[in-house]
């Protein structure tokens, strides 16, 4: 069997991650997930949370049309100026520098990987940052086969929240066998 291409711009982001010690980058399992997701939108407006060196950011980018536009913001001054480098090229990018709040002067978004601040924080905000079918993805999420999920032994509140939110149409998918993501879309 082939192996599945990385995009170019991911591996460059996984470079800086490597050069500045950043071991927290989205893994090409959940960057394919985020790939689709920015192409689902081709001329929307597309935001992240947690920029971190730009690995997800590179993977939505990927998918981007080139109507679309993509804001990312990173809290960490130095993570976000190497991920800044990143895109330097690309007007349909901007990573901003600071809290996750910072995005709310984009929104409402078509698409957002909520991946740092806000997903814990402020679920409620990050529902309402969203545009009617709008998606939302949150990974970072270990598989539970029961109802209501868990996580050490009690039950995920947070995962609880997202998957039945009474604006969001949620489900959960494996990412790889040891880890799932909520993908969401916002109601008409």
């Amino acid at each position: 069997m082939a192996e599945r291409s990385v995009p170019p711009r991911v591996v460059v982001a996984e470079r800086v991650a490597a050069e500045v010690g950043f071991m927290h980058s989205c893994i090409p399992e959940v960057g394919r997930l985020l790939a689709l997701a920015a192409a689902a939108k081709p001329c929307g407006v597309v935001a992240e949370s947690g920029t971190g060196s730009g690995v997800g950011t590179a993977w939505l980018c990927s998918g981007l049309g080139a109507g679309a536009r993509l804001v990312t913001v990173e809290r960490d001054q130095e993570l976000a100026r190497r991920a800044a480098g990143v895109f330097a090229d690309d007007d349909r990018v901007s990573v901003l520098t600071g809290d996750w709040r910072l995005l709310e002067q984009h929104a409402p978004f078509d698409a957002f990987f909520c991946d740092g601040g806000g997903k814990r924080e402020d679920p409620e905000r990050v529902v309402e940052l969203l545009a009617p079918g709008g998606l939302l993805i949150l990974d970072d999420f270990t598989p539970s086969p029961q109802w209501p999920p868990r996580f050490g032994g009690e039950v995920d509140e947070l995962r609880l929240f997202y998957l039945t939110h009474p604006a969001l149409e949620a489900t959960e998918v494996l990412t790889t066998p040891a880890s799932s993501a909520v993908v969401a879309v916002r109601r008409h």
